[in-house]
């Protein structure tokens, strides 16, 4: 099987695309549950910091419990009803009990997932960088839609990200150790100082930490050379939106707007391009 999957670089992709979408359904539960059960934990510690009467626990509330149910409803979906994009096809997008509309987030995340994840195996193969790539890949869809939603990129998830990315360095999958470290000391400190200065000139926050760790989490895993082309498709993709939100949606332009989402696209785009098109740019320049 290993040797067929290593010679048949559609077929390896094919599979991973079904694993991509058994990992789309996942992440949709990351994206509910993960900013609820945070918010549980603070608000615990700020109870037994203050020293206050513990709240009765309730059920359990995790990744795993309770079992997936409607939101209207609260009948327990089936794991018939319960397959990737083809259970939302079959029940017209629609709940098998009360007929309420299901999100069509859901089946698009699972969707999207599958995507990025063909595009990553048919870039790298069936090598050693496929496997850490993808974790990387469901990981940024994850944050990018946590951010979306509550403006937050959990630690939870960032810091284990940049401790791997470091640690794969010693092994040069990406990068080697010197500019692993450098990217993300200067990752770190490059949107830090950005902040600083924003803050400094308007007295209002710019951008939140997580976004200072998730660049630094880009160059653990790509080095130093990417950072640029990073912050410059994040900064220029992020402008064309922001403008376009507030011009054609009427968005107020006072509404802080989400910088994480475009940090996760651009770094994996120079995950999987960033060499070319560093490449293609310094071909261009005569360099």
């Amino acid at each position: 099987m290993t040797a067929l999957l290593s010679t048949s670089p559609y077929l390896f992709a094919g599979l991973v695309g079904i694993i991509g979408l058994l990992v789309g359904s996942f992440l949709n539960v990351v994206i509910y549950r993960l900013p609820i059960m945070l918010q549980r934990s603070w608000r615990k510690d700020c109870i037994e910091y203050l020293q206050m009467d513990a709240e009765e626990e309730g059920e359990p509330f995790n990744l795993s419990l309770p079992l997936s149910r409607c939101p209207n409803c609260q009948s327990p979906i089936q794991p018939y009803q319960n397959i990737p994009v083809i259970s939302y096809i079959f029940l017209k997008g629609r709940c098998a009990n009360c007929k309420n509309p299901i999100s069509l987030r859901y089946p698009l995340i699972e969707a999207f997932t599958a995507i990025t994840s063909v595009l990553v195996a048919l870039h790298f193969g069936y090598t050693p960088q496929v496997g850490f790539a993808l974790l990387l890949t469901w990981c940024l869809i994850a944050l990018s839609f946590i951010d979306i939603d509550h403006q937050l990129l959990p630690d939870s998830i960032t810091l284990p990200l940049l401790w791997l990315g470091l640690l794969l360095s010693l092994f040069d999958v990406y990068t080697n150790t010197d500019a692993s470290i450098i990217g993300a000391v200067a990752g770190y400190l490059v949107l830090w100082l950005v902040y600083q200065g924003f803050k400094l000139a308007t007295g209002k926050e710019g951008m939140g930490y997580g976004d200072f760790k998730l660049l630094a989490l880009f160059g653990a895993w790509l080095g130093w050379q990417t950072l640029p082309l990073i912050i410059l498709l994040s900064s220029l993709v992020g402008a064309v939106i922001g403008i376009s939100m507030i011009v054609i949606a009427k968005r107020d332009h006072t509404i802080p707007i989400p910088f994480g989402p475009y940090l996760a696209a651009a770094g994996w785009i120079a995950l999987l391009w960033g060499n070319d098109i560093n490449r293609l740019y310094l071909t261009s320049v005569g360099l």
